[in-house]
């Protein structure tokens, strides 16, 4: 019996008692999610590597039908992508002159409850929050999912500065645009130009706390259309993005396809490769 559960069982009071096994239970219950993603990557791994099953459980003296059943059973291994044991999804507020208070965009909106569905999914605990009108976000916090663009927010431009390979970019008079400093090549949604049309650029990247103490991923398109455009990409095609970046710092584009109407995509593929920040630091 461990030390934390001997303390539990040792309160007289039947309230605090209640309050503190609801909580220790809904942290086991994340702990025991996590192993189980972490124990099914493993043998994932060791099988992508050559190995048999048979192998596998001969090692780590288990059936070998119980290493075929961990194998595809249990949370997938790319739901870590998003977070570890719970995350928080973060959407922009705007202010509406019309209602004279905070809202949020409906692309927004369908952002942030794609990703909610998206993380509960993979057994992830999933929570929402906001960029306040002001731009004031906290960004130092465990799992945090934030779909906002440098325009709204001073501490999500700060963030986005840390990229060393895509840049923010909003000369004085003209829209916003997305640099590749690697080509040199500036990308910009096909609403601000002549003729128009229904495309938006989006970026995605895991960046740096402000502290230091971990990491935040962060969504944005040039327009809603285009931050709406890279959760459709995550949704379709998680598993390749998870075996190419896995947990390490990184930055891509999407160029996203969308209904006019609707702003719902229609097509989303990456623009730029998936660049790994550790390995352009170090070039």
């Amino acid at each position: 019996m461990s030390d934390e559960l001997q303390r539990i069982m040792a309160i007289d009071d039947p309230y605090l008692l209640l309050r503190e096994v609801t909580t220790r239970l809904a942290a086991a219950q994340q702990e025991v999610t996590e192993l189980a993603r972490l124990r099914r990557r493993v043998v994932q791994d060791l099988h992508a590597q050559g190995m048999s099953y048979a192998q596998i459980a001969e090692k780590a003296g288990l059936s070998r039908g119980r290493i075929h059943q961990i194998r595809h059973t249990g949370p997938a291994p790319e739901g870590a992508f998003l977070g570890t044991g719970s995350v928080t999804v973060v959407t922009p507020l705007r202010w509406d002159d019309a209602k004279k208070r905070p809202v949020v965009a409906m692309a927004d909106m369908n952002s942030g409850k794609r990703l909610e569905e998206l993380a509960k999914s993979y057994g992830l605990d999933v929570s929402s929050g906001h960029v306040q009108v002001s731009g004031e976000v906290d960004l130092n916090r465990d799992g945090l999912v934030v779909v906002c663009g440098p325009g709204m927010s001073q501490a999500m431009r700060d963030l986005y500065a840390q990229d060393p390979v895509l840049v923010w970019e909003h000369p004085e008079g003209e829209p916003w645009a997305l640099v590749d400093r690697r080509t040199g090549t500036a990308y910009h949604a096909g609403a601000d130009l002549e003729p128009s049309r229904p495309h938006d650029v989006g970026y995605l990247g895991r960046l740096p706390r402000p502290d230091g103490n971990g990491s935040v991923l962060a969504i944005a398109g040039i327009h809603t259309a285009g931050s709406l455009g890279v959760v459709h990409l995550l949704t379709s095609d998680l598993s390749t993005l998870w075996g190419q970046v896995g947990e390490r710092h990184f930055s891509t584009l999407a160029s996203v396809e969308y209904d006019p109407e609707t702003e719902e995509p229609q097509s989303a593929e990456l623009l730029c490769p998936l660049y790994l920040h550790d390995e352009e630091t170090t070039a």
